[in-house]
């Protein structure tokens, strides 16, 4: 492995959920503590159990893995971190401020850049040669900040009491005063992620085209602050012996490497390492000990098979979904789910029945909405850039929140627009005015905020509060957006995953951020599953029996109803294609 070629101190995994980086660091670290290095191996994300991979009870503080000679893990859980971080702001102004605005400056503090920064702030000492890591070789991270957060810990004055001071009522950050570290230690520990004589950074990505370019704006922004010694790990390549048996494998492969061949130009001066895609779930010690080898596949024994896998199409959700006559269909999820295909489906199925449906897309690959104007009766289809509206809507707040700030409350804000709340509330506010049109037809929307920026963005705060209360006496009818949201009847929210530990657990945690806001999601979808797809590979028949396990979790525990969508050997894309998809079952 390439990454692994004279490592120095630090190495820090990255990559969105799903592409295998915590997989990758746990064999990394096992690796380098075979070659008789002391390794520390640093959780961070909440999607991985480092301690359930080995089989022992880790948490916040250094353990000794007995199974690995060399080896001790750590685990940071970043909510937990964010609850610490959050007490340490909202304790000593409660009591003082009214419940409103103490609610108010909670949910600024509930987002994902504050879990990040979290989790940041506790893994400082690690990064600054402190005692409690004096004894270790290497230190392993299986996630690293963003460039957005490593910026705003840059900033100088940011942590002056940003919200305190009414110059955050934009943000989705809120205030950095929590940080409990000075700034001399956290300008330290930027120091040491960019000098590449100590840290190495290596980005994880799968051979698919949307996901390569999704990690090549993650390598450009570190980059540009500096964190320029960067590897690509692209994991899960299917081996070309399993294209020779099966007409699927065949067509992933040719996709993988059409991808592959096309790959982004930022990496092609990067050293790079290819991951063949393994038969078996990397969880315990011999599967993580194999990941960096060639594995053959056995065929399935008869008992594994996945022929007789059954379960509800996409075409049985939209029967539901088209009784109504009309309303809004939100699809979300994690990237690289499919979320956009999958509203695509849901439209022309339902312009197919012969009911009026407006497809609103933000796919920056305008393809989808190119190959669907005009092609048929019933549909429109609109597209919104979110680059474009995310740039209006951040000059907005600049322009109106900015005017008064002073240089370093302007670059703070200036910052805190760069977040990925921001594009969230900038899409969703360029889609709000398309929703409307939900109560004459059916307005299917392929992107949604999460709960947390649903939360920020909600008009019934406490003045819309107090306005219901008094309308609720004078016993007006009255409906806010939020309210629409939260209406069944009105809204039906789709959470798209794949049959995959880490998109599900992504889903069921997105599941609950929206929960919070009061709504509920109406159905999962899973998609692109093998187990659906009657694969005739080896690999590729054990890959869908793993999905099974995934598949039951979502049906028994999350989903009050569901759809899976097979993993389809062309790629749905036009009318027909989208037809075949939402009608398909299992044969």
């Amino acid at each position: 492995m390439n990454f692994l070629q004279n490592p120095p101190r630090f190495l820090f995994f990255t990559g969105k959920g799903g592409v295998g980086k915590t997989s990758i660091a746990c064999a990394s670290a096992i690796e380098l503590a075979a070659s008789g290095k002391r390794i520390l191996l640093v959780s961070t994300d909440p999607a991985s159990n480092v301690g359930q991979v080995f089989g022992i009870t880790i948490g916040n503080q250094i353990t000794d893995i007995p199974a690995v000679a060399n080896l001790s893990a750590l685990e940071i859980d970043p909510q937990a971190a964010a609850q610490v971080y959050r007490n340490r702001i909202v304790d000593p102004v409660r009591g003082v401020l009214p419940d409103d605005v103490v609610r108010g400056i909670e949910e600024q503090l509930s987002g994902a850049c504050t879990m990040e920064i979290a989790a940041f702030d506790e893994f400082t000492a690690l990064l600054i040669d402190s005692k409690q890591t004096a004894d270790f070789d290497h230190i392993i991270f299986d996630t690293a900040p963003t460039g957005h957060t490593i910026r705003l810990l840059q900033l100088p004055g940011a942590w002056s009491g940003f919200l305190a001071e009414g110059k955050g009522d934009a943000s989705c950050l809120g205030p950095l005063a929590g940080l409990e570290k000075q700034r001399a230690q956290y300008k330290a520990a930027v120091d040491a992620l960019a000098d590449p004589i100590r840290t190495r950074l290596i980005l994880v990505a799968r051979a698919q085209q949307a996901t390569l370019r999704e990690v090549a704006r993650t390598h450009e922004d570190l980059a540009d602050i500096g964190l320029a010694q960067q590897y690509l790990v692209i994991n899960g390549v299917l081996p070309e012996s399993e294209a020779r048996q099966d007409p699927l494998a065949a067509t992933i492969a040719q996709r993988e490497q059409a991808a592959l061949a096309n790959i982004p130009e930022v990496f092609k001066n990067l050293p790079t390492d290819l991951l063949a895609l393994k038969p078996f779930n990397l969880v315990g010690l011999p599967a993580l000990q194999q990941l960096f080898t060639d594995v053959q596949s056995a065929a399935p024994s008869l008992d594994a098979s996945t022929s007789d896998f059954a379960a509800p199409n996409l075409s049985t959700l939209v029967d539901q979904i088209a009784a109504d006559g009309h309303g809004l269909v939100m699809l979300m999820g994690k990237g690289g789910v499919g979320k956009t295909t999958i509203a695509a489906a849901v439209a022309v199925e339902l312009a197919h029945r012969g009911l009026p449906v407006h497809l609103t897309t933000s796919d920056p690959a305008a393809h989808l909405s190119e190959t669907l104007v005009g092609s048929l009766d019933n549909l429109t289809v609109s597209r919104i850039d979110p680059h474009e509206v995310t740039e209006q809507y951040r000059q907005q707040v600049l322009t109106s929140k900015g005017a008064q700030l002073d240089t370093q409350g302007r670059a703070l804000l200036e910052e805190d627009l760069r977040s990925p709340c921001t594009e969230e509330i900038a899409v969703f506010q360029a889609f709000s005015r398309i929703i409307r049109e939900a109560g004459k037809k059916f307005v299917v929307m392929d992107t949604a905020p999460t709960g947390h920026t649903l939360l920020l963005l909600d008009a019934t705060g406490a003045y819309h509060r107090e306005v219901a209360k008094k309308m609720d006496q004078a016993k007006l009818h009255y409906l806010t957006p939020m309210m629409q949201l939260q209406d069944p009847k009105q809204t039906k929210v789709l959470l798209v995953t794949l049959a995959e530990t880490t998109p599900v657990l992504e889903a069921a945690n997105l599941q609950a951020d929206l929960q919070r806001a009061g709504i509920t999601p109406w159905a999962w979808v899973i998609n692109n599953s093998i187990a659906m797809a009657g694969a005739k590979s080896p690999l590729l028949q054990q890959r869908a029996q793993n999905e099974l396990r995934e598949i039951d979790l979502v049906v028994n525990q999350h989903a009050q109803r569901y759809a899976v969508v097979p993993l389809l050997k062309d790629e749905p894309i036009g009318v027909p294609r989208l037809l075949a998809l939402a009608e398909h079952s299992q044969k």
